[in-house]
């Protein structure tokens, strides 16, 4: 059974920095799009950043270019978000998703196969 378990949320000040992470378990992933989405209060789910497993791939919203890098480590089935620059609307659950195999749009969350139980990011003004 394949789990994702998202770790790393917290309450940081507004122009500070989170990494979250993203761990895999069940499955060894060789082949996959991996993606970062966010659902504020009252809100619909929003793609943040995307990966392909077998390239150097990346998406982001433009919300986030230049203040969030999405990364991988292969060996330990785990996707990383790095955010920097925190502003207060960026407060939100952040997800990680998988698609497995990656065939459908990376920032369309119904593309996605499974989903991690989210991680709470609050930042304070």
């Amino acid at each position: 059974q394949v789990q994702l378990v998202e770790s790393g949320g917290g309450l940081v000040q507004a122009g500070g920095s989170l990494r979250l992470s993203c761990v895999v378990s069940g499955r060894t992933v060789t082949n996959a799009a991996m993606g970062w989405f966010r659902q504020a209060p009252e809100k619909e789910r929003e793609f943040v950043a995307s990966i392909r497993w077998t390239s150097t791939s990346t998406y982001y919203a433009d919300s986030v270019k230049g203040r969030f890098t999405i990364s991988k480590v292969n060996a330990e089935n785990t996707v990383y978000l790095q955010m920097n620059s925190l502003k207060p609307e960026d407060t939100a659950v952040y997800y990680c998703a998988a698609d497995f195999p990656p065939v459908g749009y990376a920032m369309i969350p119904s593309s996605y196969d499974y989903w991690g139980q989210g991680t709470q990011v609050t930042v304070s003004s």
